[in-house]
Parts: structure tokens; C-alpha cells; sequence
């Protein structure tokens, strides 16, 4: 309450002082968030065997930030996305409980939203924790959809909104872009922030037979049902942009598409020449797709500043007249992208900023000697990077991401998403040094530029010393290395 009231009260000065419009002045807010499409699906993009006519479509349309970084797997992306701060200050360090925990105390994107008076609505995949004080309408969404067996439940779900449950027919997708549509419908003339986060095309993997059917016979079975979601995705894109057209909301609404990490189970077939996939910190472990559509007000364009999903909170506040409060703008770590999205203008735009990747997923109560073992730092078009398992033999005890490194040490060339190409996307580094890529020149990473560029190695190299020791007590205070480690043969997530 104490802190709603305050919220409100700021936001009233503020308008009041700066004349921003109010009501449905205010644009409407539709994000969606797709889960494990990487930033190579989609034909704008080059895809070899994808058709996607809407996303292809929303690609004209928009502001296209096409040097955007997310977190290398989905709880942490959604914590810096709903936070604009690193994942690790809010506690969010795996997709596991209770690592997968927002923290309780952070300020979230619909939160502001909401105390400004937009409506806001949830429809899909929440993974930052659930029961009171985190599930999704304890955390600023006044509506709320998902299904009760996420992933698992592809067809007929039993759908949970707000906190009634109702079961339906049909593929899950089609539903969640249904329960978005009508969250809109009856979010009437007040201004609407609905958060769209699917669970395609994350495994287990399925989607309706005309989906799927183009691919069989041109890969595997697995990748043809994974481009299948990716295909069923983009026809209730389709389905959303046509519906806003129909309620004449088109121009009222800022559409924003993302995807929330690298590339999964399509890795072998198109990875848009990348080396990396999800849970790396190579390029095509955190390169995602960022498009924005704001009819008649943004000129669609390409933007290749350096920017991230830290960047959404401060930009839809921005557009949105929503206040920060004071207490939290020293805090945030991403900034808004207005002038981006304003001119299509070649233009400086924080052109020092620093961006500090980490996997993390290491065991509880490991995190200590996991300082090194999977971590980047990005700064224009350089990444600096190291991706190597720790040195902690107690690791190897448990599923981790250093038993995968270490595997593929060794020479093994099948594992996570990849048949064959272990050893190019989860590659190795030396253990004892910095790696260093220019991204844009050199996506596949092959050419480490550490020794000709040693003034730059060691600059970033510090920047990541400071950025640790000033992240990882705030990090373990907020639970960022709670639980209980998992045994080995364990089931995990990925």
C-alpha cells in the first residue's frame, strides 16, 4: 500500500507538471515474448525453410534492434526484461526453484504500469515463481491467464483465468493468443499493457499436423515439430495484428516481438551463422530478435546500437508518461531507447555501455567458484568471453553446465540441441584467459583478437571484476544460490 500510494501520488505530479496526456492518449502496450525461437527463425532473417508472412510482415513495420542482447536462458531474461536490472540482483540465476524466484521486493514493469492506471494482462509463461508475493498477479498484472500443465499440455488445456478454471479446445498457442484478445476487448477505453509470453516453441515439442507437415521429410522429426510451433506462431501473430486492426486499435498500440534466448532444437538446421545456443554465452546464445511497431509514429528501420532487454521497463515507462520512482532510477542498468525508435538517423546512443552475460545454472551453493566458468562481457561489437567448466571438482557431482563443457572437452560432438556440432556452439576456451570476438564481423566467433587487442582485454576484463563484486553479494542475498544442488541423471530443465 505504502508504496502504491507514493507511486500514485508521483505520477499525478508529474503529469501535472509536464502536461503528459493521460487515458487513452497513452499507448497500448502488446509484448510478446516467445520461448527458445532463436534469432534465426524467421524468413526475414534468412531462414532456409521457414515461411513466416506475419513476422516477416512485423519486420517491415518496425524499429528493428538488430544488435539486441537478452540473458542466455528464460527466467533470467524475463527477470531483467520485467526489472530493467541484471537478473542476478533480483536472485534469478536458473529456470529451477528457487532460483527461478523474482525476488519479492523488485519493482516490476506492470507494477509501474498498473500504479499509472494502465490495465495490465498476463497470458502464458510466468517462470519467475509462483504462490503469494510471486505468482504473476501478486507482481502488477490485475489479469491473468496460463494453463495448468504448461509446457506439458499442447492440446485441450485446462486454462486458469483469474484464478478460475475453465477447459478448452484446441492448441495451447491459439488459446494464449485468444485469452490475449479478449483480455484487450475488456480492458475497454482504459490504455492496456498485455505481456503475451507463449511457451513455443520451448520442448516438449508439438503443434497441430498442418503446422508441422511442410517440414517432414526435410529434417528430423524433432526439428520438423519445432518449426512447426515456430510456423503456429507466426500465424497467430498474424491472427493478434489483424484482430487490432478490426478494434481500430493499430495506431494506438505499440507491438513489441521478442524472443527470450539462443536457439534450441533448430540449432542444427539455421543458427543465422552464429556460433552458440541457449545456455552459452557465445553470439547465439543471447542475440535475440527485438521488433517495434508504433503505426504513423516510429519509421520503420534498423538500429545497431548496442541494446538489451535491461532497455524495455525505461522505454515503455518512457512512452507510456509513466514516472520511475525516484528510489529505483539509480538503480535501473537499462536505458530508454526513444531516440532510437524516433529517428532513423545514425546517432550516439550510450555508445560505452557495458553488458555482463553470465550462464550461471551452476549448482546451489556453488556459485563462488563459478566466477569465470561461462561469462561475457559485450561493449559495442566486442564480446569478451570465457566458456569452460570451473575448477570445483564437487560440481562435477551434479547436472550442471560444466559436466556439458567438460564432455565436450573431451572431444564428444553430440549434446544439448546439437547432433553434431557440439564442439563449434558449445565451445571451449582456455581456462586461464580471456577470449575476445568482434561479433558483428565475426558471428561464428573463430577469430579470438585477445592478443592483438590487449588494452581492450584488460579494460573489459576489469570492468567484469567490478561488475562481480559488486553484483554477487546483492546476488546471494537475494537467494541467487539457494536449494538444493541436482544429482546427476537427475531431470532438469533447459
Amino acid at each position: 500500500m505504502k508504496f502504491s500510494l507514493i507511486l500514485s501520488l508521483v505520477w499525478i505530479a508529474t503529469f501535472a507538471s509536464i502536461g503528459i496526456a493521460s487515458g487513452d492518449e497513452r499507448p497500448n502496450i502488446l509484448f510478446i515474448l516467445t520461448d527458445d525461437q532463436g534469432y534465426g527463425d524467421i524468413g526475414r532473417h534468412g531462414h532456409p525453410l521457414l515461411k513466416t508472412p506475419n513476422l516477416d510482415r512485423l519486420y517491415d513495420e518496425s524499429v528493428r534492434f538488430d544488435n539486441f542482447y537478452v540473458s542466455p536462458s528464460c527466467s533470467p531474461t524475463r527477470a531483467a526484461l520485467l526489472t530493467g536490472r541484471h537478473e542476478f540482483r533480483s536472485g534469478v540465476t536458473h529456470t529451477q526453484q528457487p532460483r527461478e524466484h523474482l525476488h519479492k521486493d523488485a519493482v516490476t514493469l506492470p507494477q509501474l504500469l498498473k500504479e499509472s492506471g494502465y490495465r495490465t494482462g498476463f497470458i502464458g509463461k510466468w517462470h519467475l515463481g509462483g504462490g503469494k508475493d510471486y505468482a504473476p498477479q501478486y507482481r502488477g498484472f490485475d489479469w491473468t491467464s496460463t494453463n495448468q500443465r504448461g509446457p506439458f499440455e499442447h492440446f485441450d488445456p485446462l486454462m486458469i483465468r483469474n484464478g478460475k478454471r475453465e477447459k478448452k479446445t484446441g492448441f495451447r498457442e491459439d488459446i494464449f493468443f485468444d485469452e490475449a484478445m479478449t483480455f484487450i476487448d475488456e480492458a475497454g477505453d482504459d490504455p492496456f499493457f498485455c505481456y503475451l509470453a507463449t511457451y513455443s516453441p520451448h520442448a516438449p515439442l508439438d503443434a497441430p499436423e498442418k503446422d508441422i507437415a511442410p517440414f517432414r521429410g526435410k529434417v528430423d522429426d524433432t526439428q520438423a515439430a519445432y518449426l512447426g510451433m515456430v510456423a503456429n506462431l507466426d500465424e497467430n501473430v498474424g491472427r493478434i495484428l489483424k484482430f487490432l486492426e478490426e478494434r481500430d486499435l493499430a495506431k494506438d498500440t505499440i507491438v513489441v516481438f521478442m524472443n527470450d534466448n539462443g536457439q534450441t532444437e533448430g540449432l542444427d538446421v539455421y543458427n543465422a551463422g552464429m556460433r552458440g545456443c541457449k545456455c552459452t554465452v557465445w553470439e547465439g546464445g543471447t542475440r535475440a530478435m527485438s521488433f517495434w511497431r508504433w503505426p504513423g509514429k516510429w519509421k520503420p528501420h534498423q538500429v545497431d546500437n548496442l541494446t538489451a532487454h535491461l532497455d524495455v521497463l525505461p522505454t515503455l515507462c518512457d512512452f507510456a508518461g509513466v514516472p520511475i520512482p525516484g528510489s529505483l532510477q539509480p538503480k535501473l542498468e537499462g536505458f530508454s531507447m526513444r531516440p532510437l525508435l524516433e529517428s532513423a538517423a545514425e546517432q550516439e546512443w550510450h555508445d560505452d555501455r557495458l553488458l555482463f552475460h553470465h550462464v550461471a545454472r551452476w549448482p546451489s551453493g556453488l556459485a563462488e567458484s563459478h566466477k569465470y566458468a561461462m561469462a561475457g562481457v559485450r561493449q559495442g561489437n566486442y564480446l569478451l568471453l570465457q566458456s569452460h567448466a570451473c575448477d570445483n571438482p564437487e560440481c562435477f557431482k551434479y547436472s550442471s553446465q560444466c559436466v556439458t563443457l567438460d564432455l565436450v572437452r573431451k572431444g564428444l560432438k553430440s549434446i544439448t540441441y546439437t547432433k553434431e556440432n557440439a564442439q563449434f556452439h558449445w565451445g571451449v576456451t582456455p581456462a586461464d584467459r580471456w577470449t575476445l570476438f568482434h561479433s558483428k564481423n565475426d558471428p561464428a566467433c573463430q577469430h579470438d583478437l585477445a592478443k592483438e587487442n590487449p588494452e581492450l582485454v584488460k579494460s573489459l576484463a576489469k570492468a567484469y571484476e567490478n561488475w562481480w563484486n559488486d553484483i554477487y553479494p546483492e546476488m546471494m542475498e537475494a537467494g541467487g544460490d539457494a536449494g538444493e544442488p541436482i544429482a546427476r541423471g537427475a531431470r532438469k530443465k533447459h
